[in-house]
């Protein structure tokens, strides 16, 4: 073989070796560190996936939410550790210090940005997912929810002991409880009982130095700052403790949908007059989306409610404050709370409530999404623009 191939196969060579040696040596040293702690070796084998192991890929994949961060160039974790047990992960955080490689946490939610799988240098994923644990205490109105739990896992608990209590939080099952709660945690029971982080009454974090703490033992500045300021910035929250909220047994929900000819900017504009001020167990979210119509390109706005109460109050409620909507009767759906979750997360009428269960909800795509709030109204003009 000429000089010259042997020297382009070597090039080509070079890189994954060093991989390797890299990632086998990351192995080595954190199994050889957590094992220290335990003396068990075979127990941190069973909860460390290298990228030589055939699990390792299935488990990234498995909550990845955007497919713009699962590509061949994007860089991997040299390993990922899936914890059993609080103590794996006290033990993960002070070896991983201890070696000196980025720890990245993530509990299986909506993080579309790759945060807690995608690094710019060598990292580690502590993912989670197997800590999910939901203890309802329907008697204390409470319930302790471990990270790794998702809302509609959290939504399905509080149903099965209670028709009359509810959480506020997000609209999608789907959403991991460490990620939501620790951002703050926004959903349609937010005019009547704030964010999730407001129904927050205690956590367990574990911090640099691996020691497990409670509200009192954190202080109220590290307690403030996880709920909101992301959990990981600070630790790892290994739960969280939630005040449950009262619902009633029927609930009403609606859709009511104009396009422009329909004289849907002066609608959008009457709404940020409304959506703040009207009764408070009125939720009215508005989605704008460009659509085409008769071959006619348009724009649509649909406008999702959610009354903590019946269809009735609901009206009355609506042609006092909001009448330039038109809400009529027939638009108006009565149904329990769990239900209308379903209905939020535009599951079929009928579907059940089984539905919450699964973690990991339609296929990841390619996409970019962002919110943001408003404090200065966007006048009809700038409406138009838009």
């Amino acid at each position: 073989m000429p000089v010259s191939m042997l020297l382009f196969l070597s090039l080509l060579c070079t890189p994954f070796s060093f991989s390797t040696v890299a990632t086998d040596s990351v192995y080595d040293n954190l199994l050889h560190c957590l094992s220290s702690k335990t003396n068990s070796k075979d127990q941190f084998s069973k909860i460390i996936y290298s990228p030589f192991n055939s699990s390792y890929t299935p488990i990234l994949q498995d909550y990845i939410r955007n497919r713009r961060f699962n590509t061949s160039t994007t860089r991997k974790p040299l390993l990922i550790v899936t914890p059993l047990k609080e103590s794996d992960v006290q033990t993960t955080i002070i070896c991983a210090k201890q070696i000196g490689v980025q720890l990245k946490i993530r509990s299986g939610g909506h993080d579309y940005e790759g945060i807690s799988y995608v690094s710019n240098v060598p990292f580690i994923i502590l993912d989670m997912f197997n800590l999910r644990s939901i203890n309802i205490d329907i008697k204390d109105e409470t319930a302790w929810v471990q990270s790794g739990a998702t809302v509609g896992e959290l939504y399905y608990s509080i149903w099965q002991k209670s028709k009359v209590h509810g959480f506020p939080a997000g609209i999608c099952p789907t959403m991991g409880i460490g990620g939501h709660i620790s951002g703050g945690g926004y959903g349609n029971l937010l005019r009547k009982y704030g964010l999730s982080v407001d129904n927050v009454i205690d956590a367990q974090i574990v911090d640099v130095k691996g020691r497990i703490l409670d509200r009192k033992a954190m202080g109220e500045d590290l307690f403030w700052a996880i709920r909101g300021g992301g959990g990981a910035s600070f630790g790892v929250v290994l739960a969280y403790k939630l005040k449950l909220v009262p619902v009633p047994p029927v609930v009403t929900v609606f859709r009511v949908i104009k396009t422009l000819e329909d004289n849907a900017s002066d609608l959008i504009y009457k709404w940020q007059f409304v959506a703040n001020k009207i009764d408070n167990n009125l939720f009215i979210r508005l989605l704008l989306q460009p659509t085409t119509i008769k071959n006619k390109d348009t724009m649509r706005a649909t406008f999702i409610g959610l009354f903590l109460g019946d269809s009735n109050s609901l009206l009355s409620v609506t042609k006092a404050g909001f009448p330039e909507l038109g809400l009529a009767k027939q638009e108006c759906m009565e149904m329990s709370w769990i239900q209308s979750v379903l209905f939020w997360a535009n599951f079929d009428n009928g579907t059940s409530e089984n539905v919450l269960l699964d973690r990991k909800g339609g296929s990841p795509n390619f996409f970019k999404r962002k919110s943001d709030y408003l404090k200065t109204l966007i006048p009809k003009d700038g409406l138009e623009g838009l």
